[in-house]
């Protein structure tokens, strides 16, 4: 629809992504009326997709839509970005300069790229020897990279903190690894995968299976290791042990790398009242288990936003949605929270081109499978399948419509 010039919305939702536009088309669908999606871009992309057009799986054009033919009927939409919230007034201030008031608010902007934190990479993306399949005009160039090596350092890191699908920066390890022992040049490249933490996987059960497939690749894991410099001319990444802070670092020269960006919620979310004062990364401080802000009932956060302790993963969206509507129905009822969220979260593990270990799991962290008659503990065809085609029909056809 046009982009609104109404002032006030019964509920502005600040963001276009998979979670404001989830929450938008159910919404919709429970006919409540005056519902605003502030979302600046013209371009809708499903992101999940971005690491098999990495490992030359997939197309990069068919991970993008344009942002209309995805915006729910009946919804208005408000082609702005949102700079700042006053939850006292209920305002929602845009970058424009103009204001929206609203009675109910969701905050779903995303997770903010800090691609400056590390010494170095901005200056060295797209260029030759690296890349990251978290931006959309860079997966290609992984792919580029993965399929031009043929002998050398290849290095694969992970940052910090939270980050938006935490298997990522794994998983197009994996798929490196399979292109290159299915063209017999595996042998002749050492890889190297950078972990913040101490283990593979957070959940023991996934664990495992994912320890064999590095077994089997032949991948050298540093585990509490960060990536603090990196020089894309001259090949050179400087690696920080997180263990002990006070060792010296280590020089690396390497021929290929694929970089995890550190990331947080966006400047003015962290700068605004809505934020988790107790975390430097400042997200959206909501309880968890209903998706209200503990200290304004009207307000509601979703998706990579929100300081809910889950996986951030689009999976996660699909079950923190309807809690998010079924609790602002009720709001707006005057009761109380009438639906609890358990931290469900899914990571499809893609370990070569044509198997997947598919994690689900919840806030313990314990294993929640869809399929429990299915062994999820190992790489499977089918859930390759579910990952690489099941799982975007669904999105554009289910979720982003208010039906999955």
């Amino acid at each position: 629809m046009d982009e609104s010039r109404s002032r006030h919305h019964r509920v502005v939702i600040i963001g276009g992504g998979t979670a404001g536009l989830t929450v938008a088309a159910r919404l919709a669908k429970a006919k409540v009326d005056d519902v605003a999606v502030v979302e600046p871009s013209e371009k809708h992309y499903y992101q999940p997709l971005w690491t098999l057009v990495g490992g030359g799986l997939a197309s990069a054009g068919s991970t993008v839509r344009p942002t209309a033919s995805v915006m729910p009927r009946g919804v208005s939409w408000v082609r702005d970005a949102a700079v700042g919230v006053d939850p006292e007034e209920r305002t929602v201030l845009l970058d424009s300069g103009n204001e929206l008031t609203y009675d109910y608010l969701v905050v779903a902007p995303g997770i903010q790229l800090d691609w400056a934190e590390v010494e170095g990479l901005e200056e060295s993306l797209g260029k030759g020897k690296v890349s990251s399949n978290y931006r959309f005009d860079l997966a290609p160039r992984t792919w580029d990279g993965i399929r031009g090596m043929r002998s050398g350092t290849a290095l694969f890191t992970m940052p910090p903190g939270a980050i938006k699908c935490a298997g990522a920066p794994q998983k197009i390890a994996y798929l490196a690894c399979d292109y290159w022992q299915r063209n017999g040049v595996l042998g002749r490249i050492r890889v190297i995968l950078a972990l913040p933490g101490a283990v593979l996987f957070g959940v023991p059960e996934f664990a495992r299976p994912l320890e064999r497939v590095i077994e089997r690749y032949g991948i050298e894991v540093r585990y509490q290791t960060e990536l603090s410099a990196i020089d894309g001319g001259a090949g050179k990444a400087t690696l920080k042990n997180l263990a002990d802070p006070g060792a010296p670092v280590e020089s690396l020269d390497f021929d290929f790398a694929h970089v995890v960006p550190p990331q947080s919620a966006p400047e003015w979310v962290k700068a605004s009242p809505l934020a988790d004062r107790a975390n430097p990364a400042g997200y959206v401080e909501v309880d968890r288990y209903t998706m209200a802000h503990v200290r304004w009932p009207n307000i509601f956060s979703l998706g990579d936003a929100g300081s809910t302790p889950n996986s951030k993963t689009g999976a996660a969206v699909r079950k923190q949605a309807p809690v998010v509507v079924a609790n602002l129905l009720a709001a707006m009822r005057g009761e109380q929270p009438v639906k609890f969220y358990n931290g469900y979260a899914s990571c499809p593990l893609v370990t070569s081109h044509n198997r997947c270990i598919m994690a689900e799991f919840d806030y313990v962290p314990k294993p929640t499978p869809t399929f429990p008659v299915l062994n999820m503990q190992k790489e499977r065809y089918d859930m390759y399948l579910v990952k690489r085609y099941g799982l975007p029909f669904m999105y554009w056809n289910f979720m982003l419509k208010g039906l999955a």
